[in-house]
């Protein structure tokens, strides 16, 4: 992970690089180089959290088990070549027209059986919309809700501005809607009530026979849907994962100028007086465990002697060199206003409960900074008596 730019690259205005023309430009060139590194990071937080929100996606749907028919698919398919979005995309079309063609075909022997059923001898009361107004069924509408007839029915079997039936079923459904309209409409003995009852029945037994042929397709429409998204999601994660990689090496390389960047910077630093030494070791023990383990490790990177992890830190600060000495206190600084900013919120949020909290992590926390200090005014106390002596 790439530590936050914040704390990576040096603040200019914290010291000089002497008053040369010369080296005012270098300070500008590495303003520009940094400029230029936020502006790449800008790009990669975007696609960072692209990925991110993918695999988040994917996660909930996990959690959620997944969309409808997904169980279909053996564990075993998931091991095939994926192949790429744009292909899963053509296969996809593919599908499509095929399975269109395969449900055209049913609803043509569909279309024989309502041939069959239009043509008996007692369907012409059903063939056209019922004349409500001609026969005087003033209370027709209050009964029934949606009105059928096999004329609408052709008509709607026959559309191709995309209005028309997509599957065998949604037929059936307002065939059988033509029969219970005439069946709930008039009474049970009356002939037209006897002659949709009759005809009804007559559908069902034919419907029968083409039923089978129906739920097989169906279920090999399901499964083809369930095996095409299980693909196009694999496809997906290829290709956020081939991003991811990517992502991961960009940032290592960014990271790597910054380093480049904070070394050359650093380098080029003002020693740092002695008052400075003083209030920058005495700042070390302000921060919370956690960064001064971080700041201990900033002095491990050009000591590789030094036991940053150590129960017992023994650390001189006028033995540093000039870089690890700026470098920490660019760390120090950023490290400070962070602590101080979090202190704020904490002590907005928590009146009642500050003083407790306080004085428990005090407890907890200053074991680890009293002894860095003392290790500190240690090593100082002992140069003081060398020198005197």
């Amino acid at each position: 992970m790439m530590e936050p730019l914040s704390s990576s690259i040096p603040d200019f205005g914290n010291f000089t690089m002497g008053n040369s023309e010369g080296n005012f430009v270098e300070a500008e060139g590495f303003k520009h180089r940094v400029d230029d590194l936020f502006h790449k990071v800008d790009k990669l937080e975007q696609r960072v959290n692209e990925v991110e929100q993918f695999y988040l996606n994917v996660s909930k749907k996990q959690q959620t088990g997944g969309s409808k028919g997904s169980s279909i698919v053996k564990d075993k398919d998931k091991e095939r070549h994926v192949p790429s979005i744009r292909k899963q995309q053509q296969d996809a079309l593919k599908r499509e027209a095929a399975a269109t063609k395969r449900m055209q075909e049913l609803m043509r022997q569909f279309g024989t059986i309502l041939r069959q059923i239009t043509q008996h001898k007692w369907a012409w009361p059903f063939m056209n919309p019922v004349d409500v107004k001609g026969l005087g069924l003033h209370d027709y509408y209050e009964i029934i809700d949606k009105p059928m007839d096999f004329s609408t029915i052709k008509n709607q079997m026959e559309a191709k501005d995309g209005t028309g039936y997509k599957n065998v079923r949604e037929i059936c459904a307002d065939v059988r809607l033509v029969f219970k309209n005439a069946m709930k409409y008039n009474v049970e003995k009356s002939d037209v009530h006897v002659m949709a009852k009759t005809l009804l029945a007559k559908f069902e037994e034919k419907w029968l026979q083409l039923l089978p042929k129906v739920t097989e397709e169906e279920k090999r429409r399901e499964m083809e849907e369930a095996e095409a998204q299980l693909d196009m999601q694999l496809a997906q994660e290829a290709v956020h994962a081939k991003m991811a990689r990517e992502l991961s090496n960009e940032l290592y390389e960014i990271d790597m100028h910054l380093d480049e960047l904070r070394d050359m910077v650093v380098q080029k630093c003002r020693k740092m007086s002695t008052e400075e030494k003083r209030k920058l070791g005495a700042a070390l023990t302000r921060l919370s465990p956690e960064d001064l383990t971080k700041a201990l490790e900033i002095v491990a990177q050009n000591n590789p002697g030094f036991q940053a992890m150590a129960e017992e830190v023994d650390l001189d600060i006028d033995a540093q060199s000039e870089s690890t000495l700026w470098r920490l206190k660019f760390f120090v600084k950023d490290a400070l206003e962070v602590q101080g900013k979090n202190a704020a919120s904490t002590g907005a949020n928590n009146n009642n409960n500050s003083n407790t909290t306080a004085t428990n992590n005090n407890n907890s926390n200053n074991k680890r900074k009293k002894e860095i200090f003392e290790a500190i005014a240690k090593t100082a106390k002992k140069k003081s008596k060398k020198a005197s002596t």
